[in-house]
């Protein structure tokens, strides 16, 4: 198995200092991926254009979205925007879809009833993978209409394996049967393993094989007790999935290494790690994540 880790940044605005030190830092150290999350109403920045200020600066770590709404996106404008970038970085980008937050101000912006995004994004997830591989669509659904559409340009190789959040049975066996990997949140180890053997069914049920390396979660780890407004966080976040023990969700950390090793034995190995807590220094933060997590890691 092939383990790889990542940094998210946590939940607050990162002017272009802070990522910068971010980004080059991730290189220098050996991480394996920026990842940054998208709200509209939350103070992080747009992931597009966060993922555009680290491919500038960097050459060797990739970065993807931790992750980004679909519903609400036109599919051939966001296919070209994502081929663009891809483009541009060398073929680095890797990309991560969901539903969206669970929250009436993102459903505002993106004009989107939370019932009616699964259906949308079903519709709109395949369009994506044709607009990147094929040199004309021609789609006539119940959103999306197109008639012999070109988008120009293509991705560097000329796909993406697409990765897709949730937690509900439903959004796993949505990813079984349309995406190539799954990207936890916010879980337990004993919930990855029973959400990983979901998504595996619903794939093998539509004729599809998931890689067995093609399952992460995002860890959020802190430095001693959980930081105020933590505890409201974990319950947002875990509005389906339900309540769970601190340690289970979000280590020291001290405790990362241990952590990422019982994920690592739920059948997980691809890793995106986010201190809950902005900290002050990034290139320290880094040295002190470098050695508390990267000795797993068996691939740069």
């Amino acid at each position: 198995m092939i383990i790889r880790i990542g940094m998210a940044p946590a939940a607050s605005t990162l002017g272009p200092d802070a990522l910068a030190a971010l980004a080059r830092g991730l290189e220098r150290e050996g991480f394996d991926s920026l990842w940054v999350t998208e709200r509209v109403t939350g103070p992080v920045l747009d992931p597009v254009v966060t993922m555009t200020y680290a491919a500038a600066l960097t050459s060797r770590i990739k970065f993807g979205t931790a992750v980004m709404a679909l519903p609400g996106r036109s599919p051939a404008v966001l296919a070209k925007e994502l081929a663009s970038l891809d483009v541009v970085s060398g073929g680095r980008l890797l990309p991560a879809f969901g539903l969206g937050q669970r929250h009436a101000g993102e459903q505002q912006a993106f004009g989107v009833r939370r019932e009616e995004r699964a259906a949308i994004f079903e519709e709109a997830l395949p369009l994506l993978r044709r607009f990147w591989a094929e040199d004309e669509v021609t789609h006539d659904g119940p959103r999306f209409r197109y008639e012999r559409l070109r988008v120009l340009p293509k991705p560097a190789a000329r796909g993406f394996d697409v990765w897709m959040g949730g937690t509900s049975d439903a959004e796993l066996r949505r990813t079984g049967r349309l995406s190539d990997g799954w990207l936890a949140a916010f879980t337990t180890p004993a919930e990855a393993e029973r959400g990983r053997r979901i998504v595996q069914e619903a794939a093998a049920g539509a004729g599809r094989e998931i890689e067995e390396e093609h399952f992460g979660a995002i860890v959020p780890y802190r430095r001693g007790p959980l930081p105020p407004g933590a505890e409201e966080r974990l319950a947002r976040a875990r509005r389906v999935s339900g309540p769970a023990p601190a340690g289970d969700l979000v280590p020291d950390l001290d405790g990362v290494q241990a952590h990422l090793k019982r994920l690592v034995e739920a059948g997980l190995s691809k890793f995106v790690l986010t201190p809950l807590a902005p900290p002050a220094d990034w290139d320290a933060e880094l040295a002190d994540v470098r050695d508390a997590a990267l000795p797993l890691q068996t691939r740069r």
